[in-house]
């Protein structure tokens, strides 16, 4: 199970990765509209940077990957139409809750690209249906998973947190002070957090929950009582005080094996497949024409 954990998780990563390609094509791509190319976004003394040059740079270093990527989308989605398979909402919605609520922080998700989120793990999802279509995973096998596995189809309580952390008590009833007269959470969080993770994030710490290693019972049961937009007040850490706003409570479920079924079976067929989670064994089946470059050599 750890195993399988630690595959999905590098899965996530990797899917935040081509959200980060795709917004990397939005620059590459749509800014390109035949005005502003030498428009000056740079100056270094005397000696400018143009929009064309910023957007040449940009396509040298990841013009091929980008383009390859959007190559996968769309080999993933004619495929998907041919064999006829579909991704339901509730499969992407519980799949973007694990994300959330269990790996928010450490695979990168922000709160604002939850819909590029949704559409990468539709077409992660349409690609492990498209690569394990012929693998035949038994009833008895999937339940059985399930009986073995059940605490990992489960949620627990989830808290979507920001922190300001300082050095003392004094500091910290001084910033919750600021925080009653109107000063922005985040904007103090950058300014006088000594987490510098955090600090850097406006403060955001992501999603937190009772089986957070990190965190104390008593630091989670603080959480408990803050109403979503407010704060707490001084919380005390090891070396160090707390302030915490909570933005969002995304309360547990427990899911039955029906709910879960066809993620099992595509647990089970992933990790019986030798070669890594790719589209490049659909490109063979798919009419693919380059004009960039040597790309279709790579």
């Amino acid at each position: 199970m750890k195993k399988e954990r630690l595959k999905r998780e590098s899965l996530w990563i990797v899917i935040a990765g081509l959200i980060l390609l795709n917004c990397l094509t939005v620059a590459l791509f749509l800014s390109k509209d035949n005005t502003g190319f030498n428009e000056v976004v740079a100056k270094v003394g005397k000696e400018k940077i143009t929009r064309q040059d910023w957007l040449n740079e940009m396509e040298a270093r990841y013009g091929k990957e980008i383009l390859s990527e959007l190559v996968d989308q769309k080999i993933i989605e004619t495929a998907g139409k041919k064999y006829g398979i579909k991704i339901s909402d509730q499969a992407i919605d519980r799949e973007l809750m694990v994300i959330k609520t269990m790996y928010g922080s450490s695979v990168g998700y922000q709160s604002g690209e939850e819909e590029k989120w949704k559409q990468q793990i539709k077409n992660s999802l349409m690609l492990e249906e498209l690569l394990t279509k012929d693998v035949k995973v038994s009833e008895e096998e999937l339940k059985k998973y399930f009986e073995q596995n059940e605490s990992q189809f489960n949620l627990p309580d989830s808290y979507h947190i920001s922190k300001i952390v300082v050095n003392s008590k004094e500091e910290a009833e001084q910033t919750v002070k600021e925080l009653e007269q109107g000063s922005n959470f985040a904007v103090l969080a950058m300014e006088r957090s000594v987490d510098e993770f955090t600090a850097s994030l406006g403060g955001d710490a992501g999603y937190v929950n009772e089986d957070s290693e990190r965190y104390s019972k008593e630091f989670i049961q603080t959480i408990k009582n803050i109403k979503p937009g407010k704060w707490s007040k001084p919380i005390k850490l090891e070396d160090t005080y707390a302030i915490v706003q909570l933005h969002e409570y995304i309360k547990g479920k427990e899911y039955a094996f029906k709910e879960v079924k066809d993620e099992i079976r595509r647990l089970i067929a992933v990790e019986q497949m030798e070669a890594p989670v790719s589209a490049k064994p659909l490109w063979s089946d798919a009419n693919v024409e380059w004009f960039y470059g040597d790309l279709e050599a790579q």
